[in-house]
C-alpha cells in the first residue's frame, strides 16, 4: 500500500469516528484536547484534517452530509416509480439526520459556519425533491404540481425540522417527521 493511499483512508476513517463523536456529543462543550482523547489520536494529528476547532466541525459537517448524500442517492437508485422515489429518499435524509442527537442540532443552529453547510445541503436537498416531483409529473404518475412550490414546502419543512421546530410543535422525533413529510408530498402529488 502506498503511502498517500493509507494517509486518504485515515484521514477518512478519522473523519468517521469525528462525525459519530459530534453526531452523538454534539461540539460546542468539547475543546480539541477532548476530541483528539475520543478518536485516540494527538491534536496535531486533528490539525491535519484542519486549522481550528471550528473549521474541525464545519469540515466534519461537511463530510457527514457528502456521506448522507451518497447514502441518500443509493437508496433513491435503487426504488422504482416517483412516489417511491420521493419517499424513499426523504425518509432516507430523515434516518441519516435521525443519528444526530439533539446536542448535536442545537450546536449547529447555534455555529453559523456548520449551519450554512446544513442550509446548503437543505436547498440542495429540495432542488432534488422538485427533479424527483417533475420526473413524476412528466410521467404522469402526479398531478400537474408546480414542482418547485411544492420543493419548497419541503425545504421550509425541512428546516424546521433541522431547528427542532417540528419537534416543539408536533412532538415528532427528526425522522419521523421526514417520514411523515413523505408521506404528505407524496399523497398530495398522486392523481
Amino acid at each position: 500500500m502506498t503511502e498517500p493511499r493509507f494517509a486518504t483512508r485515515r484521514r477518512t476513517e478519522l473523519f468517521d469516528a469525528l462525525v459519530r463523536l459530534l453526531l452523538a456529543e454534539g461540539f460546542a462543550h468539547l475543546t480539541l484536547d477532548d476530541i483528539a482523547a475520543s478518536l485516540k489520536c494527538s491534536k496535531s494529528t486533528l490539525y491535519t484534517l484542519a486549522g481550528s476547532k471550528e473549521q474541525l466541525v464545519r469540515a466534519a459537517t461537511i463530510h457527514f452530509f457528502r456521506r448522507a448524500t451518497d447514502d441518500v442517492e443509493a437508496q433513491v437508485a435503487r426504488t422504482e416509480g416517483a412516489r417511491d422515489r420521493i419517499i424513499a429518499y426523504v425518509s432516507a435524509v430523515g434516518r441519516a439526520l435521525g443519528t444526530a442527537s439533539a446536542q448535536f442540532m442545537a450546536d449547529l443552529d447555534g455555529f453559523a459556519p456548520a449551519r450554512e453547510v446544513y442550509e446548503q445541503n437543505t436547498r440542495i436537498a429540495a432542488a432534488r425533491v422538485a427533479e424527483l416531483i417533475a420526473d413524476g409529473v412528466r410521467g404522469g404518475e402526479f398531478r400537474d404540481v408546480h414542482a418547485a412550490f411544492a420543493a419548497d414546502v419541503a425545504a421550509v419543512t425541512m428546516a424546521r425540522i433541522q431547528q427542532g421546530r417540528i419537534r416543539e410543535a408536533t412532538g415528532l422525533d427528526d425522522a419521523h417527521a421526514y417520514r411523515e413529510l413523505a408521506v404528505l408530498l407524496t399523497a398530495g402529488l398522486t392523481v
